[in-house]
């Protein structure tokens, strides 16, 4: 896309028949081999908040970037609580799964690191990745609309039955809060990801991208957890105006530092759960104040 009239142009790894809105490139236009699994809930989302929008400023750019919707559970969520209200009333499955599903029921599908409705859905739809998403790579589909399209509702409830001994085998409750389990944690500079529970570590409010969410954090258990970790996702997020001056905003994951004796080794964890977003400094009159040591090419 070039100059597209909309105003804009988004990327979530998804086809690109969404890139720019009606400015968009057809698919009737390209090979088939353009496009392999279809478009994403990210993409759905970054398509909600961008639609129609005007007026945009550096500080609604970042908000936007931490919408805490997920489309993907507001679509399947209702699908599922359907699923149970559809049960006969001598069905075990409606006593066992009443209360998880009317928390379901009532939470608007947006992550939060207080939700335990959010808690619910990310492992109700890990279940049901791990059961089909070979299958729908096979069928060159995306998991949440596999799981819309050809999951049954049987299938749809023993997942969340499964999910719910999960959570309460782990964490003593399936009522247990999402930033109770979804955690930021750098120990040390090695290579190889390892995480500890009893180590110290951080909330992250948002979940991974494959649920729609626009901030997203690649979390999952490991060897020896119980809590999940991340290791991908934005790996650095930043705001910038171009302009006669240019101005932009940032956040890393973590720190700045590879070194775990440099203060700026986890410094901007905080900010970076919270989508707080630091200056980034250009010219020589905004690093006054901020320079901790200099350094000369052979000296």
């Amino acid at each position: 896309m070039l100059n597209p009239k909309v105003g804009w142009a988004h990327n979530t790894n998804d086809w690109p028949w969404q890139v720019a809105g009606p400015d968009s490139p057809s698919a009737k236009d390209y090979p088939r081999y353009m496009d392999q699994v279809g478009g994403n809930a990210r993409g759905v989302h970054a398509d909600l908040l961008l639609m129609g929008k005007r007026g945009w400023t550096a500080e609604r750019l970042r908000a936007a970037a931490f919408d805490p919707y997920l489309p993907a559970f507001a679509k399947l969520v209702p699908e599922l609580v359907a699923a149970w209200r559809a049960l006969p009333e001598s069905d075990p499955r409606r006593a066992a799964l009443a209360d998880p599903v009317a928390t379901l029921a009532r939470w608007d599908h947006c992550w939060s690191a207080d939700s335990v409705a959010t808690s619910l859905a990310v492992f109700w739809g890990d279940q049901l990745w791990r059961e089909v998403g070979s299958f729908a790579q096979a069928e060159r589909m995306n998991v949440p609309d596999y799981i819309a399209a050809k999951v049954n509702a049987r299938t749809r409830l023993a997942a969340l039955s499964a999910a719910i001994d999960r959570l309460t085998r782990d964490f003593g409750t399936w009522q247990t809060r999402w930033g109770e389990i979804n955690r930021f944690q750098r120990l040390d500079n090695a290579l190889q990801p390892h995480f500890d529970d009893a180590a110290p570590s951080t909330a992250v409010p948002f979940p991974s991208a494959q649920w729609g969410s626009l901030a997203s954090f690649g979390a999952k258990g490991w060897p020896g957890t119980k809590r999940y970790y991340g290791t991908s996702g934005n790996s650095f997020v930043a705001v910038v105006s171009f302009g006669p001056r240019v101005a932009a905003a940032a956040v890393m994951a973590g720190g700045q530092s590879g070194d775990p004796a440099s203060p700026h080794f986890a410094d901007q964890i905080d900010r970076y759960a919270a989508g707080e977003l630091r200056p980034v400094y250009f010219y020589p009159d905004q690093l006054a104040g901020h320079i901790e040591r200099r350094y000369r090419p052979g000296r």
